[in-house]
């Protein structure tokens, strides 16, 4: 019985953890970087009148994610938006493992060339600590989300965290695994 391996996971075990070892100069094979999770959230604003749109959202974010996602409920009540406390106001899935290399070929290989006028992602959106973040405006870059199925269009957060100490060893981490991002003499 041969166990599946995604794609992304063997271009890490065989080239990019090499290179990266080689970059900057790793003593232990544990410091090089690697990916720990990935976190997806999509908040569903307009579910404070309607309820069924976090369902619907949540319907969505399963097809993408391949994983049942947490709704998010409201910590606080804020009048002026109509927001009550504990209400379902969203929902966000983590993919670790075999899952979230899926995700993130998929991301890279399919979503991302869908998105209109993509000039490539910011190479900015680095946190500091090696972790990247960036939105998508629409559900619809995937291929799991059929047009004629969709309501509306819901955009989405997608956080990338690595065992990264710097933002320069991410980048490297992720371009191993052909993000792409935006060449620094265009905006």
């Amino acid at each position: 019985m041969s166990k599946y391996i995604p794609r992304l996971r063997e271009v890490y075990q065989n080239k990019v953890r090499d290179s990266l070892q080689k970059e900057f100069k790793f003593a232990n094979v544990m410091q090089i970087p690697r990916l720990e999770k990935i976190v997806i959230n999509m908040g569903v604003g307009e579910a404070v009148g309607d309820s069924k749109k976090v369902k619907k959202a949540v319907e969505e974010m399963a097809k993408i994610s391949g994983q049942k996602p947490v709704t998010t409920l409201a910590k606080k009540s804020i009048a002026t938006f109509k927001l009550r406390e504990e209400v379902a106001i969203g929902c966000k899935v983590t993919l670790r493992g075999n899952r979230m290399y899926e995700f993130l070929d998929r991301l890279i290989q399919i979503a991302l060339p869908r998105v209109r006028d993509f000039r490539g992602v910011r190479p900015t959106s680095f946190d500091g600590r090696g972790n990247y973040a960036l939105g998508l405006k629409e559900q619809l870059v995937f291929p799991e989300i059929a047009y004629d199925d969709v309501d509306d269009t819901r955009g989405m957060d997608i956080i990338i965290c690595t065992s990264a100490k710097t933002d320069d060893e991410a980048r490297s981490l992720l371009t191993g695994f052909q993000m792409p991002f935006q060449r620094t003499d265009q905006k």
